[in-house]
């Protein structure tokens, strides 16, 4: 199976799964997300990875991403489809508060939940988004989309963080703040590659108090976190939970990887992508972004981006409008080291496919030219494996994506490779990730 290991993560976008749509329900009622397949690297067990995005529309339209969790501990990522449909559609999002400015008043870290909320809560706000639709079939025009989502107050300049996917295609903005406040609003700069956007609220100066953004580094699996958000379009809601898991890898909606995403059994469903996620002292150290469910609602496993992400993210989009990410240009299959016994090659990242014109295909890194099954798994033979970058070892694709996603375009990363028992050291200047 290969992984994607371009840009920031460290491969390009692999070959997409497709996407499934589902209608979301009539406009009366609560609004549903637009789901995305995902299966296991070994497709025993079908999964489904999910943007968190609720829409109700009078015809489909919906953004959807897939990604595949690998088997056996290799991590392997399926790059996604996006998708939009015509009609009138109605996406419900969440929004967290982070701080690069001013701090809202944190609770201590032995906080109750309620208290959490009554800190975090007027932070949270809603975002109306509206798009162009598709041609109109029958004549008359294009129609118009409009999408509901939500995001967090970053700063004392009235910016605000979501998810890139919530204001995707956006013809017009609007903020209502949790007093029912309304106030247009721009984009500044989006991230498809973290699935991260920034908002500049036009409001009064004062009127938008900003969350504390917290150190996702110090997370413990265990830790209780709090989700605020509208699912279904219920603004300001609550649930809480704990860390599930760390360092998981999810999947952006240009098909690249979001390294160190944190998991959590608080409740995500359609309409909290976007919404932050905090710790018990009320600050940020996640944004809502996806769910992993079979039945396309809360399974108890919801990702988020990690905030030491975010603040490198919007830093850069504030300062220069954009986010440039190192890339590679290589499809990656982690190969274990029961693996390699059985495949007389060297345990790391191999090779799978190399992009024409990518600074991967000028330094001269080799395909697979062909495949080999084991254990049920197909792995790519007759290629370059990765086995060190910059001297430190590599395990598999996740330590490869985790070198390049540390370096910038224009820096230059001294990979260690065998192939047919010869070992090279090959020198890539990176470039910069293809949109």
């Amino acid at each position: 199976m290969t992984e994607n290991a371009d840009t920031q993560n460290a491969g390009t976008p692999g070959e997409p799964e497709t996407p499934t749509l589902s209608d979301p329900p009539p406009a009366a009622g609560p609004a549903t997300p637009d789901p995305s397949n995902e299966t296991s690297e070994t497709e025993q067990v079908p999964r489904r990875r999910r943007l968190v995005r609720g829409g109700r529309t009078a015809a489909v339209g919906a953004v959807v991403l897939a990604a595949a969790i690998a088997g056996g501990g290799t991590g392997a990522i399926v790059a996604a489809g996006l998708d939009s449909g015509g009609g009138t559609t109605v996406i419900r999002e969440t929004v967290s508060n982070s701080e690069a400015g001013r701090a809202v008043p944190a609770s201590s870290s032995g906080a109750s939940v309620s208290e959490v909320y009554r800190a975090a809560s007027p932070s949270v706000v809603q975002i109306e988004v509206t798009m162009q639709g598709e041609a109109n079939p029958l004549g008359g025009g294009s129609q118009t989309q409009q999408a509901l989502g939500s995001g967090f107050v970053y700063d004392g300049s009235n910016h605000v963080v979501t998810n890139q996917h919530v204001v995707a295609s956006a013809t017009s903005v609007r903020v209502t703040t949790s007093d029912g406040s309304t106030y247009d609003a721009r984009v500044v700069g989006t991230d498809p590659s973290t699935d991260l956007a920034v908002l500049e609220v036009d409001a009064p100066a004062g009127t938008l108090e900003p969350l504390d953004l917290g150190d996702s580094s110090s997370l413990a699996v265990g830790d209780q976190v709090v989700a605020i958000g509208s699912p279904f379009g219920l603004q300001t809601t609550l649930t809480s939970g704990v860390v599930s898991a760390l360092d998981r890898r999810i999947t952006a909606p240009d098909g690249f990887s979001i390294g160190d995403a944190i998991q959590t059994d608080a409740a995500i469903n359609h309409g909290n992508s976007g919404g932050p996620l905090l710790n018990m002292s009320s600050q940020v150290v996640g944004v809502n972004s996806q769910i992993e469910s079979d039945s396309g609602g809360n399974d108890g496993v919801g990702f988020a981006i990690p905030s030491n992400t975010v603040k490198s993210v919007v830093s850069s989009i504030l300062e220069n409008g954009s986010v440039q990410h190192a890339y590679l240009g290589v499809s990656l299959a982690t190969v274990s080291e029961q693996a390699a016994a059985q495949l007389d090659e060297p345990a790391g990242a191999a090779v799978a496919e190399v992009k024409g014109g990518s600074p991967a295909a000028d330094a001269g890194l080799e395909a697979a030219t062909g495949s080999q099954t084991v254990a049920g798994q197909s792995f790519p033979t007759g290629g370059d494996v990765i086995t060190a970058a910059d001297g430190k070892t590599i395990a598999g694709s996740d330590d490869l994506q985790a070198a390049i996603e540390a370096k910038k375009p224009g820096d230059t990363i001294a990979l260690t490779v065998s192939n047919g028992g010869q070992t090279r050291t090959v020198t890539v200047t990176l470039g910069n990730r293809p949109a």
